[in-house]
């Protein structure tokens, strides 16, 4: 079986741990390999902002995560328990679970496009320090509602516990297929989220940028900056993100462990 490891390298911890993997490999049928697109599976060691940057890499092949960073909501296995994990995988002991994904573009007035690619939490449209963001929320060519917040996420179910859970949105099992928006600090009397269905188009359109206010789209927090009358158009990815899955524990006794 064939190994691309992707890493934070920017984390010491990182580093070391994948040199102890890489040793540990020698020890069964596993192979490493540098290109990705050759693998059977995938590696990804550091915290859930390196297994979202895998996921876009991934090309939908299987990843399992290896946890150096905090949470680790993503991430299936810790440092200490990668030899049982290798074990676990020669012998076929494991699942896949798939997870949907978002997409999308910026329209600008003059008719270019930029893309934004798939993200496996979420895209936000938000702001800098200063002032609000004015905007149209747009589904399925409905307006919803005309905001004044300081931005609003669009996010998979696999999202709903990253940011989407400390604006007050709601709790998502990670293998539904739906699409949540929840805004940021809206400046209004009701702040609920909305659960949408899969298939669902989604629009925001930027409606007005005071002086010394910036936006950004955030895919998966990497930033792409934004305009007034520019309209970020969001749906369902075709790819997902497949995550290998080595015990039988829920997404309930994920959250319970994380959040108690």
């Amino acid at each position: 079986m064939k190994i691309f490891i992707n890493i934070d390298n920017n984390n010491q911890k990182s580093v070391e741990i994948k040199e102890i993997l890489i040793k540990l490999t020698e020890k069964f049928n596993f192979k490493i390999v540098e290109d990705i697109e050759s693998c059977d599976i995938i590696f990804s060691i550091g915290g859930d902002g390196t297994f979202l940057k895998t996921s876009r890499l991934s090309s939908q092949k299987p990843i399992i995560g290896i946890n150096t960073g905090t949470l680790g909501y993503l991430t299936e296995i810790n440092p200490e328990n990668i030899e049982k994990a290798l074990i676990d995988i020669e012998n076929g002991d494991y699942y896949i679970e798939e997870r949907m994904m978002i997409e999308g573009e910026i329209i600008k007035p003059n008719g270019d496009v930029i893309e934004i690619p798939e993200s496996l939490n979420e895209i936000a449209i938000s702001k800098n320090t200063f002032g609000v963001v004015r905007f149209d929320a747009i589904v399925n060519e409905k307006l919803i509602n005309s905001y004044t917040a300081d931005g609003i996420l669009i996010c998979t179910p696999t999202g709903s516990t990253a940011y989407n859970l400390s604006c007050g949105g709601p709790i998502v099992d990670p293998t539904a297929e739906i699409i949540t928006l929840t805004p940021i600090a809206p400046h209004t009397v009701i702040n609920r989220s909305l659960i949408l269905s899969d298939d669902s188009m989604v629009k925001i359109k930027i409606t007005e940028l005071r002086e010394n206010t910036s936006s950004y789209v955030l895919y998966d927090g990497k930033p792409i900056e934004v305009f007034s009358d520019d309209i970020i158009q969001i749906r369902k990815s075709d790819k997902i993100t497949r995550i290998i899955k080595l015990d039988e524990r829920s997404f309930i006794d994920t959250i319970r462990e994380n959040i108690s």
